[in-house]
């Protein structure tokens, strides 16, 4: 029998694997190391105070009870935080994800420098919140405010007040468009121009179209992008303060007053309002993934 040659030894090809391996598995080590910052800061900042508002949400008079849940479900003055928080941020959610789409989809046809610019546009819009926002709508909106003024030169308004609940859903509908459009123009690439072609070929009108192709195919996007805009909307806190002076009975106003007033401070039933507002957030995405596998399985 003939000799097996070295380089053709099956002990020797595991033993330059083995080697060939070791670099891979030093890069890996590698990559995993620099995750570990991130993962601190994670849970210092995510899970640790997550924990600690879990904790003392039970705690009432200095004792462990679900007082604070108890008061919370039969004060009417927190029941209707929630309803003010939940109904607005739906409302201005579902109006803020109808503008963007269009306008995404716009910005999808546009070509060009012009399409950049717009994509440039829309990514500093997003990032105008907070006072400065709020600061900005009482300038242009506020009862002497520049727009306000001549509109009712025009006699098109009379009593238009932006510190009420109206012009809260109009600065929250503002700062809802950007981060749509934003979440939402990727979701277009997916759309295919021969479909509409082939749909216009087989006689489909562009409602057609859109109904039984577009629609369903952006549906998951559509999904996504209105969870995070009602979670964005119901965290909002910075705008709504600076333009109510904190008048206006929200969820984020209550906790803010409790954790930071001087007469009533209450921690420990903010931090019950934190986790209620939490569970509400988290049963809203259980849903949305609900109804993204209850979709994806439709479709496979």
């Amino acid at each position: 029998m003939a000799d097996i040659p070295a380089s053709d030894h099956p002990h020797q090809h595991r033993g330059c694997l083995a080697m060939l391996n070791k670099p891979n598995m030093c890069f890996h080590w590698r990559a995993a190391l620099l995750i570990v910052p991130f993962i601190i800061l994670f849970c210092l900042f995510q899970i640790a105070p997550m924990i600690w508002v879990l904790f003392n949400s039970f705690v009432y008079e200095e004792a462990w009870s679900f007082e604070n849940y108890v008061e919370i479900f039969t004060n009417d003055f927190y029941l209707q935080a929630f309803q003010n928080t939940l109904w607005l941020s739906l409302i201005c959610s579902i109006v803020g994800l109808l503008i963007a789409c269009v306008t995404a989809f716009s910005i999808y046809k546009m070509q060009g420098k012009v399409r950049n610019f717009m994509i440039s546009f829309t990514t500093m819009a997003s990032n105008f919140s907070g006072v400065p926002l709020a600061f900005a709508f009482i300038i242009i909106l506020g009862f002497n405010g520049a727009i306000t003024l001549q509109l009712k030169a025009w006699g098109w308004i009379d009593d238009f007040n932006i510190y009420s609940a109206s012009g809260l859903m109009l600065l929250y509908i503002y700062f809802q468009i950007p981060l749509g459009i934003l979440l939402l123009y990727p979701a277009f690439d997916a759309l295919k121009p021969e479909w509409e072609d082939a749909a216009k070929t087989m006689g489909a009108s562009k409602l057609t179209y859109w109904l039984n192709v577009g629609i369903p195919v952006i549906s998951p996007a559509l999904l996504g992008t209105f969870i995070i805009l009602v979670a964005n909307a119901v965290g909002a806190y910075a705008s709504t303060y600076a333009l109510t002076s904190g008048n206006y009975n929200l969820v984020t106003i209550r906790i803010a007053s409790l954790v930071s007033g001087d007469l009533f401070l209450e921690p420990n039933m903010a931090a019950a309002l934190s986790v209620v507002l939490i569970a509400i957030l988290g049963f809203i995405t259980a849903i949305h993934h609900w109804l993204l596998k209850r979709s994806y399985h439709a479709k496979s």
